[in-house]
């Protein structure tokens, strides 16, 4: 307790318990049906977008966040109309996008000023980059993403588990398939400020992961995997301040760590 209020004196700190909670939780839930319907790492693709978005954006004195929301939405909604109505898979349409996007990222980067600071910090995340402006459009984006989930909740479950039955009782199946998707999008570009985008992929996949190693049922997956992600996202920031190591790291290690024990009980 003594170590948690000594953190909560630096503002920074407050403003990464704030975002990384929010974010935590929103990638936590999101990451449930994502992983049900086999397309967990969609994340990863979209981080990859996110991170050629912003490396434009930086390029062109653009403000990053405002410029690479729209961008990894589109991508989102045009990445999943590619993995519906084509010959190719899902899981090749998604590292076709990443693997191109992240080049541009690169490139671009090169041909301008290298990898500054400020790339460098939404490329592997850092807890000081987080300004005030940051964090009242990622807490209002956040808390959008929540409600969203909340009140379509049943929708989202129906969708996931029986797609065919659902739209053969009228649902826009579609519809709610991209909802999921730009909720997705939006939660990966909020998180890179503080994971980065070589790591944020992990606060959809580990949590889900973990919890579908206890449980069985979807709401009791979803209730878990909203508490491990928080959990581990603290404890992977006091880790962090405690043993002077990068944020996004210690919260996947921590991520890790959670899995690892729910395997353990699960196979119990």
């Amino acid at each position: 307790m003594k170590i948690l209020l000594s953190m909560l004196t630096y503002p920074f700190v407050v403003r990464a318990f704030a975002v990384g909670v929010l974010v935590s939780l929103c990638a936590a839930l999101l990451g449930v049906p994502l992983v049900l319907k086999r397309y967990s790492m969609i994340g990863d693709g979209l981080s990859h977008v996110s991170f050629g978005a912003l490396a434009v954006a930086l390029a062109c004195g653009f403000a990053p966040l405002w410029f690479s929301i729209p961008v990894v939405a589109a991508s989102a909604f045009f990445l999943l109309r590619i993995a519906e109505s084509s010959r190719v898979s899902a899981d090749a349409a998604i590292a076709v996008l990443s693997a191109s996007a992240l080049a541009v990222g690169i490139i671009v980067t090169s041909l301008t000023t290298g990898m500054t600071t400020d790339v460098d910090s939404y490329m592997f995340g850092s807890i000081l980059a987080m300004r005030r402006a940051d964090v009242a459009l990622s807490v209002t984006l956040a808390l959008a993403v929540l409600l969203l989930y909340a009140v379509f909740y049943h929708r989202l479950f129906a969708v996931t588990f029986d797609e065919g039955f659902a739209r053969a009782t009228g649902m826009r199946v579609g519809r709610y398939k991209t909802m999921l998707a730009l909720l997705t999008a939006l939660t990966v570009v909020l998180g890179m400020r503080m994971m980065g985008a070589m790591l944020i992929s992990s606060l959809v996949i580990f949590p889900a992961l973990a919890a579908m190693r206890v449980f069985k049922r979807f709401r009791s997956v979803v209730l878990c995997a909203g508490a491990l992600s928080v959990v581990c996202f603290c404890a992977g920031l006091i880790g962090s301040y405690l043993l002077s190591t990068p944020v996004g790291a210690t919260v996947v290690l921590c991520d890790l760590a959670a899995f690892l024990i729910c395997c353990a009980i699960g196979r119990k």
